[in-house]
């Protein structure tokens, strides 16, 4: 007896019927070097918006804050968390004593101790409390945010204002990437200029700080 004809499969013909990611992307798809290309624009954009004084004073003023603070907090939820706590590492090295909230050796903040605190939106209700906490013990705030009129901005002594998307936004007006990708980006930007800046008026050596890296790796 023949065997059955076998039913058709179209994802033979069709891998991407199996699977929608494999699809061909379209002509408007860009390269992974094109996107590199558009992010490299977009974090251009940001640096060029510190030029303007006001701006800039900001910076000056975090880093002020920042280096002059018996303790340096750091909190962040998400990506632009993780972001901190590249600038913390960078302000161990430094040799200042530094802290990222949610660590389970975190001391208490206290009175004299800077916060610095990243939020896109100024508005992420964990980061909130937190700086309420900070600001009734008497420690300073310092923000890293897109919008300068957002409830973080009004409790910090001191706002950085990034021109970049919240993650809310999905317009693409201020940037094509996802999910508030650009604000992640400045934030890694600006705690490395912070740093270097501290760094350079510090007088240390790049051998001076070399022997605070992490030597149980």
């Amino acid at each position: 007896m023949p065997s059955a004809p076998r039913a058709a499969n179209p994802s033979a013909a069709n891998p991407s019927a199996a699977n929608p990611s494999a699809a061909a992307p379209s002509a408007a798809t860009p390269s992974v070097a094109d996107s590199l290309r558009i992010f490299s624009g977009e974090t251009a954009r940001i640096v060029e918006s510190f030029t303007g004084a006001d701006a800039a004073a900001a910076l000056d003023a975090a880093a002020q804050h920042i280096g002059s603070a018996p303790r340096v907090f750091l909190l962040g939820a998400g990506r632009s968390g993780l972001a901190l706590q590249m600038t913390a590492m960078r302000l161990m090295h430094l040799g200042l004593t530094v802290h990222v909230v949610g660590e389970v050796t975190t001391p208490a903040i206290a009175r004299g101790d800077v916060l610095v605190a990243a939020s896109g939106s100024g508005a992420t209700a964990g980061i909130l409390r937190s700086a309420q906490t900070a600001v009734d013990v008497g420690a300073t705030i310092v923000c890293l945010t897109t919008d300068p009129q957002s409830a973080l901005a009004e409790l910090a002594a001191v706002t950085v204002v990034v021109p970049a998307a919240q993650k809310q936004d999905h317009g693409g007006t201020l940037s094509v990437q996802y999910a508030g990708g650009l604000f992640e980006q400045a934030v890694v930007l600006i705690g490395d200029a912070i740093f270097h800046s501290l760094w350079k008026a510090s007088g240390a050596s790049a051998d001076e700080l070399w022997p605070r890296h992490a030597n149980l790796e």
